[in-house]
């Protein structure tokens, strides 16, 4: 597996992702603001993919930062490699790529009462790589509950 920035050339990919997560999460192939999302995070360098050896799309991952505070903005594993290593090797490049200095990681993810919650295992994953899990922010466009993760970066070396 290789992570590396997502080009143009990945966005039919990335859409493939989304659909595989749509029930969790609501719209977002046909959603124009997410697929602007999408665009604009790849022109600036702030999509990451992570591709097999024969060049499948395993996942993918866009980020921002207004540093001290940087957001996990998407994250997303293709159904077939899940519990592979994917999110964590995407996780692993972003935070070597994007973070620079002391300062917290926020991702938006499911509510504990949320039906992806467990399913998708994305609360475990990150408490995992060290997110303890903050406020609730407003539901998701699907109604499901949401629940800001943050990681504090104050005692990370760089």
């Amino acid at each position: 597996m290789i992570v590396r920035a997502a080009r143009e050339q990945d966005l039919p990919g990335l859409l493939g992702l989304a659909a595989q997560v749509e029930h969790w999460f609501g719209p977002m192939v046909g959603d124009p603001g997410f697929r602007g999302a999408v665009d604009k995070h790849v022109r600036r360098s702030s999509a990451l993919v992570a591709v097999s050896s024969d060049v499948a799309l395993l996942g993918g991952l866009l980020f921002s930062a207004k540093p001290p505070v940087h957001h996990v903005r998407w994250l997303v594993v293709s159904e077939q490699a899940r519990g592979e290593g994917v999110g964590r090797a995407l996780m692993s490049d972003a935070m070597n790529r994007f973070v620079r200095g002391p300062g917290t990681v926020e991702v938006v993810t499911f509510g504990a009462d949320h039906p992806g919650a467990s399913a998708s295992g994305a609360r475990a994953f990150y408490e995992r790589l060290g997110f303890t899990p903050a406020e609730v922010v407003e539901p998701g466009p699907e109604g499901g509950s949401r629940q800001v993760f943050r990681l504090d970066l104050t005692a990370r070396p760089r």
